[in-house]
């Protein structure tokens, strides 16, 4: 009997870390696949002892005026749909400084008005169209036909230049499959490629995908979770906390809390954030405590915005850049390593908790039993670029149990007795945490790959 094959779509660097990185391959290898990513990112997999195909080309220019013309006729029927003003936040004002820039907006505002409600479906179809019609599309064909696989899997749902390859699989009768990435990325119409088949992190997601996409069926939804967080339970990666703060040049006698920074637009005050924090951590210290801040900042945040805070507080902030690396010149092409996936799970290991503005990384920090907290207060006496309680008005935080799963922060005075909180107990507040995890991601969490692997030879029989 021949091997089962699979075309791994790798459309950009956000598949590496799932499926790359992980030991989804080695699981896959174990059931005797024969794997081959299908590679669009500038990184070269088979320095990783992957099989790869270079899948180069890209979508037609109207394609992508089409995809954000749908993604705002999506946001306006979702929000009269529910009754909800939440999904005008999802929505990015568009550059409009040249001209170029302005034809584009006007096209993509005709096109919002041609197939506003649901002759959204119309324009669906016409993204199809327009994809097929790409030399892109017949190249696909071309690579699909010498390599044969079985299925097609796409490992993320965003890209349009994943639409080519998954339509030209399905133009063969190969069947496909794409992986919704993210636990907010369904109520913020980010569902840009179809598919015959649609890997979810939960149950929870799964309501979400049929709810908001009534034409997707339920029998076509795997629920799988996602390998996001398998490095947590994977002990062969973890290092000492002697070695950890050896390997990263900082001092191994302090308990360290960790700063996660979000990108500057969901967050741009956390400069301000991480220096109130880190005041706090002075004032305990010199109450007899022994505090440090590891800082991790967004792994596509390159900007200086924190430098001066960073200065100011150097005996008490220590910077461990996370480990990406930026190979072209657009923002998507800043990769991460693997790696990143040991840093990110060591420094989980070897800090008491995490605080950021409502970041994921609480799932992280909850793989390994440790306690979150979420900063919910605005900064005073600056000029407020963006108020922190529309953060938590976003959909995908209303999976939250209706008791605390996180430690709440609700000003800068509030942070000491916070802090101090987590240094005693939060047993409930970490069961509660647990509760969520469990809602937004199947649980055993460690077995999302061999979850995946199932469901693709449930497909293919």
């Amino acid at each position: 009997m021949s091997k089962k094959k699979i075309y791994i779509v790798l459309p950009d660097g956000i598949g590496l870390r799932n499926f790359a990185y992980t030991s989804f391959a080695s699981i896959g290898k174990e059931k005797d696949w024969d794997i081959v990513y299908w590679n669009h990112t500038p990184f070269n997999l088979s320095d990783l002892g992957l099989q790869e195909q270079r899948l180069s080309g890209k979508a037609a220019t109207v394609t992508d005026l089409f995809k954000r013309a749908r993604k705002e006729i999506e946001l306006t029927n979702f929000k009269q749909k529910f009754n909800d003003h939440v999904y005008d936040s999802y929505r990015f004002k568009a550059s409009n400084n040249t001209f170029k820039k302005k034809i584009k907006n006007w096209t993509i505002h005709f096109l919002e008005t041609r197939y506003a409600g649901e002759k959204v479906q119309k324009l669906r179809k016409q993204i199809l169209k327009k994809e097929r019609s790409t030399p892109y599309f017949q190249k696909c064909i071309t690579q699909l036909k010498e390599a044969r696989p079985d299925i097609v899997f796409c490992t993320n749902q965003r890209p349009v230049h994943a639409i080519a390859p998954l339509l030209a699989a399905q133009e063969l009768g190969i069947p496909t499959a794409t992986f919704i990435f993210s636990w907010d990325n369904v109520p913020k119409a980010t569902l840009v490629v179809e598919t015959d088949y649609y890997y979810v992190w939960s149950d929870f997601m799964k309501q979400q995908l049929m709810e908001y996409y009534p034409y997707i069926q339920e029998n076509q939804i795997h629920v799988t979770g996602t390998p996001q967080f398998e490095p947590h339970y994977d002990t062969s990666i973890l290092v000492s906390k002697a070695d950890f703060c050896k390997q990263h040049n900082i001092p191994s006698d302090i308990h360290y809390i960790c700063f996660s920074g979000d990108d500057i637009t969901t967050s741009p005050h956390d400069p301000i954030y991480l220096d109130d924090i880190a005041t706090t951590i002075s004032e305990l210290n010199k109450e007899g405590k022994n505090l440090g801040i590891l800082f991790r900042r967004c792994p596509v945040d390159f900007s200086d915005r924190f430098d001066k805070v960073l200065e100011k507080h150097k005996s008490i902030i220590y910077p461990i850049a996370p480990q990406w690396k930026k190979i072209g010149g657009a923002w998507n092409t800043i990769l991460p390593l693997r790696e990143d996936m040991s840093l990110l799970a060591n420094t989980v290991a070897h800090t008491l908790c995490a605080i950021n503005l409502g970041s994921s990384m609480v799932f992280d920090y909850i793989s390994q039993d440790k306690p979150c907290l979420y900063i919910k207060y605005n900064p005073k006496n600056i000029t407020l670029q963006k108020d922190v309680h529309k953060v938590y008005d976003y959909v995908h935080f209303r999976s939250m149990p209706t008791t605390d799963a996180v430690v709440w922060v609700y000003s800068k005075e509030d942070i000491k007795k916070k802090i101090v909180t987590v240094l005693t107990d939060t047993e409930a507040i970490r069961q509660s945490t647990q509760d969520w995890f469990a809602t937004i991601n199947t649980m055993p969490a460690e077995k999302a790959s061999e979850r995946i692997w199932q469901a693709l030879e449930n497909t293919i029989t």
